[in-house]
């Protein structure tokens, strides 16, 4: 080994060794807020060697937010960690919350509140128009109600804001005490779950010697964005984060990110500051709306599926996917060598879209 080997080694050892420093102090600033375990975590990290030689560009992980455990996982099992403890502070024994018919938050809200004793009622919003019966009854809205779940629905355009105000209003009226969980569990509370994830990912990196160039995800409701830039600003972290819009345009995300993630540095009190600059968001893949199959969606799925025996969904995480796979093949990542790809689960909502990947037996139904 040269001198020169022996310094970049001697380097890395102390970037590692400063990073599970801030990761311990983070972890202690966190101990003070309330939390119920729910998830199986640390979630693993693996490599996708089969589609890093595919694409032939940086080396893809794949940290599995798929594995929380909760109703077969997903990102909001960290969220509801913190908001479902935030609920039995207060006493509540019903939980509210919202989302698209195929929520992969509803259903994770709904075994939480199962898992706790809790009643849940879930209010879905019909942002897609599909009549599909696969659509509207099976993945998702299956099992919200195998949770125990109660599940009314809303036409698309409602103020879902006020509509779970004016039930809380009735469960009140009822002598139970509510919750309203937001939607995608996008609050200050809720994203102190991926400032946790930022941390357990750079402890998880630090202490394998995996140097982490970018981190990549869907971005929705801006809660799990929001949390790993505060996560990510509060160690000091060098990498690029890029969240994949799937729903808004691209000044709206940012600016919805940018002011969760400024509220929760402020609700982690520890006198941090958000740069603007940190907030990325790529809303090029969104398609025709939210929840609204893409070529590139599907292609994406089918691929990952077929080389890495992994299972991502069509609203959320897939559209994601088509953002990392054509960014890499774009060059945007030229110069990197680890990217990794969050994978915040959500497999469920695929059978809600049996027809939409053209698989066989399913080529004469009708798509939606």
């Amino acid at each position: 080994m040269t001198q020169t080997d022996d310094l970049a080694q001697h380097g890395a050892h102390v970037r590692a060794d400063l990073s599970l420093s801030l990761c311990k102090e983070l972890s202690i600033t966190l101990a003070k807020f309330p939390r119920v375990s729910l998830g199986h975590l640390p979630t693993p990290l693996e490599p996708m060697d089969r589609l890093s030689e595919h694409l032939g560009g940086p080396r893809i992980w794949v940290k599995r937010d798929d594995c929380t455990g909760l109703s077969s996982g997903g990102n909001k099992t960290r969220k509801l960690e913190f908001l479902m403890a935030d609920a039995q502070r207060q006493g509540a024994d019903t939980i509210i919350t919202q989302g698209a018919t195929q929520s992969n938050h509803a259903r994770q809200t709904a075994a939480a509140a199962a898992k706790l004793g809790m009643a849940c009622h879930i209010l879905l919003e019909d942002r897609t128009g599909s009549k599909d019966e696969n659509y509207v009854l099976n993945g998702n809205v299956l099992l919200d109600r195998l949770h125990g779940a109660t599940v009314s629905k809303r036409p698309g355009g409602a103020d879902m804001n006020a509509e779970m105000t004016t039930l809380a209003e009735q469960v009140l009226r009822d002598g139970k005490i509510p919750y309203v969980v937001p939607g995608g569990g996008s609050n200050p509370i809720g994203a102190l779950g991926y400032v946790n994830c930022a941390r357990e990912l750079t402890e998880q990196a630090a202490k394998a010697g995996l140097g982490i160039d970018a981190l990549v995800h869907a971005t929705g409701s801006s809660g799990t964005q929001a949390g790993l830039v505060v996560g990510l600003a509060a160690l000091k972290s060098s990498v690029h984060l890029l969240g994949v819009g799937v729903r808004a345009p691209q000044d709206k995300q940012e600016q919805m990110v940018f002011d969760l993630a400024q509220r929760t540095a402020d609700f982690l009190g520890t006198g941090l500051s958000i740069e603007r600059s940190d907030v990325r968001a790529n809303c090029d893949y969104v398609g025709p709306g939210y929840g609204l199959p893409t070529p590139g969606m599907v292609d994406a799925i089918k691929l990952l599926a077929e080389t890495e025996g992994l299972l991502f969904d069509p609203v959320y995480s897939g559209k994601g996917l088509d953002g990392l796979i054509d960014q890499i093949r774009k060059g945007y990542f030229d110069g990197m060598n680890n990217i990794v790809f969050l994978h915040t689960g959500g497999s469920a909502a695929l059978f809600g879209y049996p027809t939409t990947f053209d698989l066989p037996g399913y080529q004469d139904q009708d798509d939606t």
